[in-house]
């Protein structure tokens, strides 16, 4: 634990608004405005976007509490419905958030084809990466995601500080390739790439998550692998560099 700073940012009656609510709803806000203000330099109109900006919304944070309850407490299904709800107390899986908002996605643009899908990807990375980041800063109110203890002189790895410490070096990845244009998808899935590897390599190893197949343990140093997450990781690596293919930039576009 990091600091001790209380999950609830304030009360109104009896409703306890928590900081990680907060920090979803602030994410989802901006990366909308950001999706809009980018989407209209393609000629789409303010319905279609939000229409599909509130279908990824929606499919992601139902597709992130899914996958995290069938992945952690699956029980939660049949002996506590309710508690599958609850996904202002914490308990979202990202990759559950990215497959459930692209399907979404994709099931809206199907019917509404005004849209590109792999140019609207685009403009959401700075929406998933924005939300990472403050996620991971919500993760220490709700004093969960902790990092392994170690004997290196701090008592455990900061692991929320590094997951949105890369989430802010994708974040800032994604401005700089702005910069000039880049093939319809590049930045999406590279996104999606690059952050995969650096979170299975760096901060999945230093998060105080189950070892599954003990690959690589160092409990002086607290860093052990491989862990589920980490498990799933190459093959989501794979299919990343398989949807770049042919939309990686030509060197005049770097």
């Amino acid at each position: 634990m990091l600091v001790d700073w209380n999950p609830i940012a304030f009360a109104i009656g009896p409703l306890a608004v928590r900081w990680y609510g907060i920090a979803m709803a602030l994410a989802i806000l901006l990366g909308i405005l950001y999706f809009r203000r980018e989407g209209t330099k393609f000629g789409w109109d303010d319905d279609s976007m939000f229409s599909l900006g509130l279908s990824a919304v929606l499919g992601g944070i139902i597709g992130a509490r899914l996958i995290f309850v069938a992945a952690n407490f699956p029980h939660w299904f049949w002996t506590d419905p309710a508690q599958v709800f609850k996904i202002y107390e914490g308990g979202l899986s990202w990759h559950g958030a990215l497959l459930g908002g692209v399907l979404a996605g994709l099931v809206y643009l199907r019917r509404q084809r005004l849209i590109d899908f792999h140019r609207a990807a685009d403009l959401a990375v700075p929406g998933l990466a924005i939300g990472y980041l403050m996620i991971r800063f919500a993760n220490i109110a709700n004093q969960e995601v902790l990092g392994r203890v170690t004997e290196l002189g701090f008592d455990r790895w900061p692991a929320q500080l590094v997951g949105a410490g890369i989430a802010f070096i994708m974040l800032a990845r994604h401005f700089y390739l702005t910069r000039n244009p880049k093939p319809a998808g590049y930045l999406f899935w590279s996104f999606i790439l690059y952050h995969q590897l650096l979170r299975g390599i760096v901060e999945e190893t230093v998060r105080d998550n189950a070892v599954i197949i003990p690959l690589y343990v160092n409990e002086a140093w607290g860093l052990a692998s491989l862990t589920m997450a980490q498990l799933f990781t190459p093959a989501i690596v794979l299919f990343a560099l398989w949807m770049l293919r042919g939309r990686w930039p030509s060197r005049g576009e770097r």
